[in-house]
């Protein structure tokens, strides 16, 4: 029997979210119903209210979430009704050419819900990035569900299913960051933050933090920069190599997707050092490079897409090492807000005022 919940939607470019009463269908055959705990604020939801993933509006916005499964459909087998789950948005499909090669991490045809929430009037929603989560519950495929230990808070955990964990992979997967490295990160928000965090995990022992706001700079050091440089004061290429014996850093990581910060990347790097592009740039940037210097300066060119991150594979590790102290995931929660509090998160977040606002949503 479908349900009605409340939701938030963006229904056109640029326009201001609204709280609407969202239709939440029996699930289908490998579909989940999940109630949702807690969903982080992240920017590519306000992409999505920007019109800068595509024009499929009305969305329904929210991805990076936790919950607990309330209800299956008749063939899942992967989790069980009460399972305490992360949502994500990589549920692989093992089939497409990337999976069969054995890189599911790239996988092309990510599962998603069989069956469309609506709205009331029957008008169907796209789900942000096939989740949907700003929502009391949403529907879900069996896949986006990985199921980690209940004893994680969801304002924390949530926040692994895009954000946190597109930083955490870009340095520990995509940048294969090793003991004893130097690393650079660009851009110290939420994802940069994480990546600097990924870093230490790592055992990275030079780790560079690279902003314009010094609050941001603050943020990293907690997070473990060893180093910290403000490029509205200078160079930050010139930094970087000062603090590297002249070198550069083995990997740098753009968390912002600027073309001139990744061309301060590409610079700042040690010879056959790594490029790690996992900031979002908009479809109308382009980038130029000397072409000779690509290939002079050899190593790698990458981009990072939500980590390199396999959740089965990840969620649960890295929900283990929060338990254990070891990565401090309630330091990217600087507020807990509302469902009703999200279109003021969105200005916050534009003005550089928080890491995440995660909206609480049980028992509201």
């Amino acid at each position: 029997m479908s349900q009605e919940v409340r939701g938030i939607i963006a229904t056109a470019k640029g326009e201001p979210v609204s709280m609407e009463t969202i239709v939440i269908p029996d699930p289908g055959p490998n579909d989940v119903v999940v109630t949702i705990d807690a969903c982080g604020v992240c920017h590519t939801d306000l992409h999505y209210r920007e019109g800068g993933i595509n024009d499929e509006f009305p969305f329904l916005l929210g991805h990076e979430a936790a919950g607990k499964v309330e209800s299956i459909g008749d063939r899942v087998t992967h989790v069980e009704v009460g399972d305490y789950v992360i949502l994500n948005w990589r549920a692989v499909c093992g089939e497409c050419r990337a999976c069969k090669r054995g890189e599911p991490q790239y996988c092309f045809d990510t599962h998603n819900a069989s069956k469309k929430m609506t709205l009331t009037d029957g008008t169907e929603l796209s789900p942000a990035l096939g989740i949907g989560a700003f929502c009391d519950k949403t529907l879900v495929h069996e896949g986006q569900c990985t199921k980690v230990d209940p004893a994680a808070p969801a304002e924390a955990a949530g926040l692994l299913g895009c954000g946190v964990m597109a930083g955490l992979g870009a340095a520990m997967n995509t940048g294969n960051v090793t003991r004893g490295q130097s690393v650079a990160v660009f851009g110290c928000g939420g994802v940069g933050d994480a990546a600097i965090a990924g870093a230490q995990l790592a055992g990275a022992s030079t780790i560079i933090a690279i902003d314009i706001d010094d609050r941001k700079l603050e943020w990293a050091t907690g997070f473990g920069a060893t180093h910290t440089f403000n490029s509205k004061n200078g160079d930050p290429v010139e930094f970087i190599r000062s603090v590297t014996g002249g070198n550069g850093a083995d990997v740098c990581i753009d968390a912002i997707g600027h073309p001139e910060v990744y061309k301060q990347c590409f610079n700042a790097r040690d010879l056959a050092g790594t490029v790690v592009l996992v900031g979002v740039p908009n479809p109308e940037m382009t980038l130029e490079l000397p072409f000779i210097d690509v290939f002079g300066r050899g190593g790698s060119l990458k981009s990072s897409w939500y980590g390199d991150c396999l959740p089965e594979r990840d969620f649960p590790m890295l929900i283990d090492l929060y338990l254990q102290g070891r990565l401090d995931l309630d330091g990217f929660v600087s507020e807990k807000i509302g469902l009703g509090d999200v279109e003021e998160a969105f200005h916050k977040m534009e003005r550089g005022e928080v890491l995440r606002s995660v909206v609480m949503v049980s028992g509201q």
